[in-house]
């Protein structure tokens, strides 16, 4: 069998002891880096890390593209989501088989972060708001992704983004203040459950701080996630950020010092400066001669990713591993299971009796969304489209208009801008489609061609993309209007193209309203494009649907309109909603959404989809997007109070649902559902838990679990649900706790539609007053302050904690402050700005 670590009969943890003690410390520091070397006397080939896997293999060409996560999150089907989850992990393997270099087994997927604000530019790629529903479809993604093999890993899963990461804009600088509660409670509980269930076996830190301290040196990572991974845990960096900890971030002086701290930490593969290791070489070996870091640190990191490669089987006989076998056939084989997941991606949001159309209904297909289907930043190639319109044309007769002006432009002295071979240049006048995205964005696309505006690398315009796209938008414009022209801003390059005088050709609205006035129904398809206005880098401004203009002019030419919004997050729809018999939501649902909602349409299934996330009315019901703190700020639903859009949970059907029977023992609640209806269908029943009387403010409902199930007409099912999550994070005793207690368990359709409730005591601890030492982070209200690590810092006068619920008596005010009592808060105030609490007396 030749040397030990070879040996597929050793524990594995034998074998890895082995081929450690073999490299050298020069072999060892370079495996460090993303892009390991081979180590060709030992005959280790060279192993990247890193293939992304969000909602199938991407960057590699056509493959499976299956709907967005948000939109995997709107199925509630761990099932579902796991059947995914493999198919991506095959054609991984497949991709693999082709050139394993290339395309590693080590996949950063899936996205665990909760989606606290709609408004976060990576919305798309997370599950849901709710910690419960994102650990079970984080943990049902990884397991599909992993396999279930006792030995060998079919991919390696990496969780994303650990920790506190919700806002593009700054996000390499910006920190992220998390409180005990907000931690324990909200945003640690979505990463535990893919671990703990040996789901995922690797993270990857967050480019943000966290209470003042770079997320890649979170102490969480190794006091709460290794401790919980039943097999190990590897720890790899996002891009660039190691190198950002003594830069961007000024946190240390050095990159060595950086270095050193991130080994340290826990970091277990460095993903910095592209395929060029010297910068982390040089760090690291130095870092070792001057003592800033033992070797048993390295020892440790370079383990933890041989420990993968061993687990993926790659020093196995190939004839051991179920996986190796597995080619490039399967790529892009798996189109059925995409068409199943765009059904249950599709939301019905409102009904008035208007939905399924009726066959034969002639119909205006309109929108921007219509005939398009679009790619984000983590998507494969589509390896075939079926679009809203093309989906349509199998049921009944459509005329279709985007919606969007037609114009020209005429420069000064008289000549148009023209397209010729992708070339543009003023001259023979050319006609572009005009998408105004909001935000002062447009694109615009030549109608000759069909390839979009944009500038070449050397900062000439070109009309050569099929769409907006790639890491550097060059398809964007901002116009900035003189009088009656406009100047065209590049938003890459910041170059400007004009001054145009823009002929309007084709009244996009006009258009429209004359297709949907002559047609017995309108389908109007509007939504986003995920590289525009809200992608990574980039945090929307607003929740403001930009083409409300377009929707008011259809809805009052045709009344018998339907809305399907396909976006990568919810909408604000200024009040639209209530003039529409019918309104539908899908994420951008792959190659086969078009099917998907035209079948949903006409009724060929009943659509079961639910949010995952709330739909606020308006952008006044959210708070600052860095305001992180969910219980001070009433965010999310479990805390906000206002008048949802829509709420979380929420999702129509063609059939009804009737609840019976709702009892609680032993920590399982039950319920009886039947289908009321006349057609098949599937229902979402949703355990929620309040606690009105608790000692401790507690969410205004808290999912405690889910089930999905699918009943024929007439057809009853009983639902055990378990409750689980009944606990908080008590701050005195820095766990969690069960308050003894009445709690309400609600049982329904979402988090606002409940069939059934009952009050049910619940035995547990008792929660009383606090006294002795208050720890600074344990406030629970506050105003001016931040995070730095395990202190408070005040920034500026006047500025105060608050702590309910405290045993009165004397207190000795830290320096530089004062305190009082408002009936039983503690109230800690500043005297000036900077002040730093670590704890009160």
């Amino acid at each position: 069998m030749g040397l030990p670590f070879r040996d597929p009969a050793l524990p594995v943890e034998e074998r890895l002891s082995d081929l450690l003690g073999r490299l050298t410390e020069e072999e060892k520091v370079a495996l460090l880096h993303q892009w390991q070397p081979a180590v060709p006397r030992l005959g280790l080939e060279a192993f990247r890390t890193g293939s992304e896997a969000l909602h199938g293999v991407a960057w590699r060409g056509e493959a499976t593209v299956f709907p967005q996560a948000v939109g995997l999150g709107a199925s509630w089907d761990t099932d579902l989501v796991a059947r995914v989850g493999e198919a991506v992990g095959v054609e991984s393997r497949g991709f693999h088989r082709r050139d394993p270099l290339a395309n590693g087994l080590n996949v950063w997927a899936p996205v665990v972060n909760p989606l606290r604000d709609p408004r976060w530019g990576r919305n798309e790629e997370g599950y849901a708001e709710d910690p419960v529903l994102t650990a079970a479809m984080g943990t049902a993604y990884a397991r599909g992704l992993r396999g279930d093999h006792p030995r060998y890993l079919r991919t390696a899963p990496t969780l994303k983004h650990f920790l506190g990461y919700n806002n593009e804009d700054d996000r390499c600088t910006t920190s992220s203040d998390l409180r005990p509660r907000v931690l324990h409670e909200y945003e640690l509980p979505c990463f535990l459950g893919p671990v703990e269930a040996g789901a995922a076996v690797a993270v990857m830190p967050s480019y943000n701080l966290v209470n003042g301290r770079p997320a890649h040196l979170s102490p969480l990572i190794g006091a709460e996630l290794r401790p919980r991974a039943p097999e190990g845990l590897a720890v790899v960096s996002d891009a660039y950020a190691p190198s950002n900890v003594a830069g961007v971030q000024g946190y240390l002086s050095t990159q060595v010092e950086a270095h050193a701290a991130l080994i340290r930490a826990g970091l277990d593969s460095f993903t910095d400066q592209d395929a060029d290791p010297a910068l982390m070489v040089e760090s690291v070996t130095t870092a070792l001669k001057e003592g800033l870091l033992d070797r048993a640190a390295v020892d440790r990191a370079v383990g933890n990713v041989l420990r993968l490669r061993f687990r993926l089987g790659e020093f196995d006989p190939p004839e051991d591993n179920p996986y190796a076998a597995i080619g490039p056939d399967v790529i892009g084989t798996h189109g059925e299971l995409a068409l199943e997941a765009a059904r249950q991606a599709v939301v019905l949001l409102r009904n008035d009796s208007f939905l399924p159309l009726r066959p034969g209904t002639e119909l205006a297909v309109i929108g921007t969304h219509a005939d398009t289907l679009f790619e984000d930043w983590y998507s494969g190639t589509l390896p075939y489209q079926v679009t809203v319109r093309r989906g349509l044309e199998q049921f009944t007769s459509v005329t279709h208009h985007e919606g969007v002006d037609r114009i020209a432009l005429r420069a000064a002295d008289g000549r148009y801008l023209g397209v010729r071979g992708g070339v543009v240049g003023l001259g023979e006048r050319a006609l572009f489609d005009r998408f105004d995205w909001g935000d002062g964005v447009w694109t615009l696309r030549d109608v000759g061609s069909r390839r979009y505006l944009g500038v070449a690398e050397d900062g000439s315009l070109v009309a050569k993309a099929a769409m907006p796209g790639g890491w550097d938008v060059r398809e964007l414009f901002e116009p900035r209007f003189e009088g009656d022209a406009v100047v065209l801003r590049n938003k890459v390059r910041g170059t400007d193209t004009g001054p145009f005088t823009v002929e309007v050709v084709v009244d996009g609205i006009a258009a429209a309203v004359g297709v949907a006035a002559s047609a017995d129904a309108v389908v109007l398809v509007l939504g986003n494009d995920p590289h525009v206005n809200g992608r990574e880098t980039q945090d929307r401004t607003t929740l403001r649907l930009p083409w409300l203009d377009l929707v008011r002019a259809v809805r009052e030419a045709n009344p018998r309109t339907a809305l399907v919004l396909v976006s990568s997050y919810p909408y604000a729809l200024g009040g639209e909603e209530e003039h529409l018999p019918a309104v539908l939501w899908t994420a951008h649902g792959g190659q086969e959404q078009g099917r998907a909602v035209a079948e949903a349409l006409f009724g060929a299934f009943s659509p079961s989809g639910r949010l995952p996330q709330t739909w606020y009315r308006s952008d006044d019901d959210l708070p600052d997007i860095l305001d992180y703190d969910i219980i001070r700020a009433g965010s999310t639903y479990l805390y906000f109070t206002g008048e949802p859009l829509f709420p979380f949970g929420h999702g129509l059907s063609y059939t009804t649902f009737e609840y019976s029977g709702f009892e609680y023992a032993g920590g399982v609640a039950r319920v009886s559902v039947t289908n009321t209806g006349q057609v098949a269908g599937a229902e979402v029943v949703q355990l929620y838990s309040a606690a009105p009387e608790h000692p401790v403010r507690q969410p205004v409902r808290r999912l405690q679990s889910f089930r999905r199930v699918h009943l024929g007409p007439g057809e009853t099912a009983t639902v055990e649900l378990p409750v689980e999550n009944l606990w908080h994070w008590d701050v005195a005793a820095g766990r969690r706790v069960v308050a003894a207690g009445r709690y309400e368990l609600l049982v329904g359709s979402s988090s606002r539609d409940v069939r059934a409730r009952l009050v049910v005591d619940v035995p547990g601890e008792r929660v009383g007053p606090r006294s002795g030492v208050l720890r600074a982070v344990d406030f629970d209200d506050c105003d001016g302050v931040r995070l730095v690590d395990d202190e408070v810092e005040f920034t500026r006068a006047g500025a105060w904690l608050a702590f309910h619920d405290v045993v009165p008596g004397e207190r000795a005010a830290p320096p530089g402050t004062r305190v009082s009592f408002d009936g039983a808060a503690l109230v800690l105030t500043a005297e000036a700005a900077g002040v730093r609490v670590r704890e009160v007396r």
